[in-house]
């Protein structure tokens, strides 16, 4: 049983440990500061809060701002018409537990319940579409190899029978949710009744509301009514977003843009034919028989490699650009194997340690270092000594973590 394995024992103690300290520092970061008038969504609590929910809320309320705001109004309303991200109540932490497990699941060649995952995770966020490319990839190699033993006929209509499969199944929660959303705004007499609070925050705030006209997106010939408040409500289009007063936005979101295009550059120079045949050949002679990578390098990584690019270039170019370290954490894991990838090839400390938690510490360790069973707190130990590149990876994600805790849980712009 994993539980049992030494190693990641150690990764889960150390996750659960992070968590914790991250739900007490935000705890007392949000009790100590107190929180910017943010114009941001607020909606008026309708039910008198009993000892439990006051107890509740002063210790967790710090994760309950921003848009954590919508998702928990969500949460308690349904979708009315009034309309650090892992741990907040944003919707990002249980898409990363669906599209993670799901890719784990293709991994072990358990592709119905991959697809299963990722059509639950696009239920989450829209943006697991995009996971279709993990399904149909892994479907055109299996269809490569059968035709070294099979004629052509067969495993082509297999091939088309599994995409068309995996759209259907991926598309599936998207054109629900967009069919619930016309019948709510487009359809007469079929939307839930709204208390009166609500309606006036609607009134207030200018919101959409369905007891009023049909918005445009009800006659558009796709009504999508995602793409409709994109558009109106967020601002959210093709280079929209590159203003000269959004330059500290960029600047927030450059260190994790620039690990995947390094990373991308890295995989790319590293496998030239690997890439050009879209994963399918490592070189061109198919005879050639060579050790696969280990790691990072490792061909299979190829296809996460492409998802991780294709949302960068997309969010870069359509999104407001201060989501993509959140956009990016949930949805590839490129943003964490290459950090770690780095750290294993360019930092000597790691190479000189014992970095195998449960085994005894080697006797020519280096004198004077600290070394503690994990391996990333050996690292912070002895910062002094470690690589510049070491030093900027984990200084960028400890800033990130510490930042976004102070300022998220005060309203202060942290999104």
């Amino acid at each position: 049983m994993w539980p049992l394995d030494p190693c990641r024992k150690e990764v889960l103690r150390f996750a659960v440990s992070c968590r914790v300290l991250t739900l007490m520092l935000q705890a007392l970061s949000n009790a100590i500061i107190p929180d910017h008038h943010a114009e941001a969504f607020s909606p008026p609590r309708l039910a008198p809060s009993g000892s439990v929910d006051q107890l509740v809320e002063g210790l967790l309320s710090g994760l309950s701002h921003w848009d954590a705001e919508h998702f928990l109004f969500i949460a308690e309303h349904g979708y009315l018409p009034a309309n650090v991200f892992l741990a907040a109540g944003y919707s990002e932490a249980l898409f990363a537990l669906l599209t993670f497990s799901a890719m784990g699941q293709l991994e072990r060649g358990r592709s119905w319940t991959s697809g299963l995952l990722f059509a639950l995770a696009t239920g989450v966020r829209s943006n697991g579409l995009v996971n279709i490319g993990f399904l149909v990839h892994s479907q055109c190699q299996g269809f490569f190899s059968s035709l070294m033993v099979l004629s052509p006929l067969r495993p082509l209509l297999k091939l088309i029978g599994s995409v068309f499969l995996s759209v259907l199944a991926l598309g599936l929660p998207f054109a629900l949710f967009q069919y619930y959303a016309y019948t709510q705004f487009c359809l007469p007499h079929s939307a839930h009744p709204i208390p009166k609070p609500l309606l006036q925050l609607a009134v207030d705030k200018g919101y959409q509301i369905t007891e009023g006209n049909k918005p445009p997106w009800c006659s558009w010939q796709l009504p999508l009514v995602y793409s409709y408040i994109q558009d109106i409500y967020w601002n959210v289009g093709f280079l929209r977003y590159y203003e000269l007063k959004q330059v500290p936005n960029f600047l927030l979101a450059a260190p994790v843009a620039i690990l995947v295009v390094w990373a991308t550059w890295t995989y790319v120079i590293t496998h030239p034919w690997l890439c050009l045949t879209l994963g399918m050949r490592r070189n061109k002679n198919s005879e050639t028989q060579e050790k696969p990578d280990p790691g990072f390098l490792s061909p299979r990584v190829f296809v996460y490699l492409v998802h991780a690019a294709a949302l960068l270039l997309f969010g870069g170019l359509y999104m407001h650009v201060q989501v993509l370290t959140r956009f990016l954490g949930s949805s590839t894991p490129i943003v964490y194997w290459f950090p770690a990838h780095l750290l294993q090839d360019q930092e000597p400390l790691l190479r000189s340690l014992e970095t195998v938690p449960w085994k005894p510490l080697a006797g020519d360790s280096p004198a004077g270092q600290k070394v503690p069973r994990n391996s990333i707190m050996g690292l912070l130990y002895n910062w002094k000594t470690c690589s510049l590149v070491t030093q900027c990876i984990l200084g960028y994600f400890l800033t990130y973590w510490l930042l976004g805790l102070l300022l998220h849980c005060n309203f202060l712009p942290w999104t």
